[in-house]
């Protein structure tokens, strides 16, 4: 058997875990080789490289583009790095050689950046580019780090295990991400040894530049379909439950189990990914199940996700949202019986770049659920002077999500228990498909709403 598998960075930060419970050794009760690993950095590893992800706190790209002195950043990122190398050593990492490799590394990046900078200032290159490929190098860097040191633990315990880096750091090569992968593999068996891969895969269409944080599972995509692999599975610190655990409690946060694809994709567009869209897509269509495990219970099962499954009976297997939305209504007399009223707005919306998560519309009324990062004044100015009435409120989204909820009551049963809660609800959507359940309610009552749907519909069933 063939597995292709994803190891998340707060999994990784904890090794030992993955090490004793999901690789294991060679004389444990399920080892085996024919599995390629797909890392991603250490927790917060790529924050400290180009910002952090949620208070934008500046990493050493960000001191770099800013000309904030990013020579202090970058020495301090290499102080970091070592420590995690120290937090290692107890389980077999050979702190010398790996410092070697960080420090090579580390080095040949602050001279890539030295001569980028002189590019940038000699005027005769495109700045923005150049920042693009500074972006590409230092992202690089946490997958290789990881990566190494992840091939000089198994080998130092014994275990037979080969690196492969697609950081295509000193290759000058011209390939797309695809090609690279391609290429890298050809010499490969991944029945010989463990292979371990970086995350991030050096293309000359830029896989930060296309995928921005979700590039990892990207590669371990392309690797997976690439191979052909039996299954791809994803080790994450949690499983892929019935509701977050941070905001129902592990003991009410119910493993889904099984489901499939389009219960994917629907998480994904509320932003709660158990896989980014484009890594799944291929996945789907190549025919690999994903199987979503928790690296601390290595013993259960998982959800595996699969292409058309269907639950043997009517029950809610998620319920997801976001309090980080804004509603855009537009209200205007004229709308009623216009042909392609809409037609406008979306034209507008598309100027700016922005997709909407759901739309409500009656006879003179659209309402349009857009994330509040995306929230644009000038367009806002814009609508303002063409038609009637627009209203941009602060709100949260709350979905019930399932294969097989397109069945009587579930719907009346989801909103009875906003109802029996005294949440309000502001919007709802629902596709003829039945696989999301859309409600949009006061951004406060966003926990309150999630914990009552969960226990309503999930707990209550399980």
């Amino acid at each position: 058997m063939l597995t292709v598998e994803k190891i998340g960075g707060t999994s990784m930060s904890q090794f030992q875990n993955v090490l004793n419970d999901i690789i294991g050794y060679p004389d444990s009760e399920g080892f085996r080789y024919g599995r390629v690993f797909v890392v991603s950095a250490y927790a917060g590893v790529t924050n400290w490289l180009l910002e952090d992800k949620k208070t934008k706190a500046p990493g050493v790209y960000q001191h770099f583009i800013k000309g904030e002195g990013h020579e202090a950043s970058i020495n301090q990122l290499l102080e970091r790095l070592l420590q995690i190398n120290e937090s290692f050593v107890e389980i077999g990492l050979d702190f010398q050689v790996c410092r070697d490799f960080l420090i090579e590394r580390i080095d040949q990046t602050k001279a890539y950046l030295s001569s980028m900078e002189d590019i940038i200032a000699s005027g005769y290159v495109e700045r923005g580019s150049i920042l693009s490929a500074a972006r590409e190098l230092l992202a690089s860097i946490g997958e290789a780090h990881s990566a190494f040191n992840t091939v000089n633990i198994l080998r130092n315990r014994g275990i037979r295990a080969e690196l492969v880096d697609l950081t295509g750091f000193q290759d000058s090569k011209q390939l797309s991400i695809s090609e690279r992968i391609e290429r890298t593999f050809r010499t490969i068996n991944p029945f010989e040894a463990i292979i371990v891969a970086t995350g991030y895969t050096k293309g000359v269409e830029g896989i930060m530049r296309q995928y921005e944080r979700g590039y990892s599972e990207i590669t371990f995509s392309k690797i997976a379909t690439h191979l052909q692999a039996d299954e791809a599975i994803i080790h994450k610190e949690f499983h892929l439950s019935s509701a977050d655990p941070k905001i129902v409690g592990v003991e009410k946060a119910i493993p889904v189990g099984k489901t499939n694809y389009d219960v994917a994709d629907q998480l994904a567009d509320i932003g709660m990914e158990a896989i980014h869209p484009n890594a799944s897509k291929p996945l789907e269509m190549a025919g690999i199940n994903l199987r979503i495990k928790n690296t601390f219970e290595p013993n259960h099962p998982g959800t595996l996700i699969s292409k058309d499954y269907i639950g043997p009976k009517a029950r809610i297997e998620i319920v997801a949202g976001s309090d980080k939305i804004v509603v855009v209504e537009i209200h205007d007399t004229l709308m009623v019986g216009e042909i392609g009223f809409d037609y406008e707005i979306m034209k507008k919306f598309k100027e700016y770049n922005i997709s909407y998560i759901t739309k409500a519309t009656n006879a003179n009324s659209i309402s349009l659920i857009i994330w509040e990062s995306d929230l644009n004044h000038q367009l806002v100015a814009e609508l303002e002077e063409k038609y009637q009435t627009v209203t941009v409120q602060e709100a949260a989204i709350v979905c019930v999500i399932g294969s097989n909820i397109a069945m009587p009551r579930i719907l009346a049963r989801a909103a009875n228990a906003l109802a029996k809660n005294d949440i309000n609800i502001k919007c709802v959507s629902q596709s003829l498909r039945q696989v999301n359940m859309q409600f949009v309610i006061d951004r406060k009552l966003y926990a309150k709403a999630i914990v009552c749907l969960n226990e309503d519909l999930c707990v209550a069933e399980y």
